[in-house]
């Protein structure tokens, strides 16, 4: 099989649409999924440009993984005064139930409403 030269290869890369850059002095690349974070430090990347469309290649690197980092829901305050209205409990009981149930209005009113009224 014969060998293209580099230069040839990119010629005819460019003449069917497709751009291919490095991308200068990349850290880190982390990629999250919802059970875990893969994480790449010091890879190489390319970006390949094609008809609008790019592409992203890493290369090497030192990969290690790390579980999904838990998000901590912010519950506004005007959530936490209306469920407590809504429900007639206090609003540390409001806001308590509101994070157990991760900012859920409705499921929050209903399970304190029915708490009160068995």
């Amino acid at each position: 099989m014969r060998r293209i030269n580099p230069r040839q290869a990119k010629r005819m890369m460019e003449q069917m649409g497709m751009r291919v850059e490095e991308l200068p002095q990349t850290l880190q690349v982390i990629i999250r999924t919802a059970a875990k974070e893969i994480v790449i430090d010091e890879p190489e990347v390319t970006i390949t440009n094609m008809q609008g469309q790019k592409i992203f290649q890493i290369m090497g690197g030192k990969v290690s993984e790390r579980g999904a980092t838990a998000k901590e829901t912010i519950i506004p305050e005007e959530d936490v005064q209306l469920v407590a209205q809504q429900a007639k409990v206090s609003l540390e009981e409001a806001r308590k139930t509101l994070e157990e149930l991760k900012g859920d209005l409705a499921q929050a009113i209903l399970m304190l409403a029915q708490k009160r009224n068995p």
